[in-house]
């Protein structure tokens, strides 16, 4: 049984350590992480079949973060759960850091793939399920995209494989804020309808709001119980989300806090039990 208001705040620390590697690092994408916090930690703190002691252990479950601008989210859960001291996080954009700009797998314990150009991850996804397929593995893969990354081609040829193939065992999340760097993904890209392209080439689809987590961890159960078709998760999301400066301002694609913001920060965002 899922601890809802555990899995609330490690969402919430997710969110403080993020905060704080940008505020001390002077760099990152603030609002791209927090749109996936509640994902991460449910994903992290309670759905993968992972261990932090061993982490190449052949059997765990995959997650690619394809949208990789959002690794700082992405390194404070992997932290938090124990691949690495959370003293590293104010490293993140350090020369040499184990903590790049982008998630790089060679250097940071924990990653199942290099990404940051964006529109892989789907199909690294698909290539990891099929690996699953043939060695008669159990792991399932699962992936986080952008809805701006939606305009990259590479995805929907990934789409049009795995429904092909039928890969039961690949879960799709989109966090889908409606932003991207440039402005709302409907004015540059149009991607909607999100959920019915999937379906069009052979995916399971359900529709959540993005930062309940009682609603991810029940959509990633539908999922498992689907194993004719890989399933996307569309979750409806806003950058931003949980400080109250930052919701829905896409300034905070890629910006900095003052000492003033890192405070209110400190205070809105409190204390948490999530060690």
């Amino acid at each position: 049984m899922a601890d809802i208001v555990y899995l609330q705040d490690c969402a919430r620390r997710i969110r403080k350590d993020v905060v704080e590697m940008v505020y001390r690092t002077k760099d990152g994408h603030p609002s791209p992480s927090f749109s996936v916090a509640e994902i991460l930690a449910a994903l992290y703190f309670h759905i993968l079949r992972i261990d932090p002691v061993h982490p190449k252990w052949e059997d765990r479950d995959r997650f690619i973060l394809s949208k990789g601008h959002a690794c700082p989210a992405l390194y404070a859960a992997l932290a938090r759960r124990g691949y690495f001291s959370p003293d590293e996080l104010t490293t993140l954009r350090y020369l040499h850091s184990n903590l790049q700009g982008h998630p790089y797998e060679p250097k940071t314990p924990g990653l199942d793939s290099t990404t940051g150009s964006l529109g892989n991850g789907v199909s690294i996804g698909l290539g990891m399920a099929l690996a699953a397929r043939i060695r008669k593995q159990d792991y399932r893969v699962y992936v986080i995209t952008g809805d701006g990354e939606l305009g990259e081609g590479l995805i929907w040829e990934a789409a049009m494989a795995a429904g092909h193939h039928k890969m039961g065992n690949l879960t799709v999340f989109v966090d889908n804020n409606n932003y991207q760097s440039g402005g709302t993904v409907g004015e540059i890209s149009g991607p909607y309808p999100i959920a019915e392209k999937w379906a069009d080439f052979g995916w399971h689809t359900q529709t959540i709001d993005g930062h309940d987590i009682a609603q991810i961890l029940d959509a990633v159960e539908q999922a498992k119980l689907v194993v004719d078709r890989p399933s996307v998760i569309v979750a409806k999301t806003v950058k931003g989300q949980g400080l109250s400066f930052m919701v829905g301002d896409n300034t905070w694609h890629k910006r900095v806090y003052t000492d003033a913001e890192y405070e209110q920060a400190m205070v809105e965002l409190g204390g948490t039990v999530c060690k």
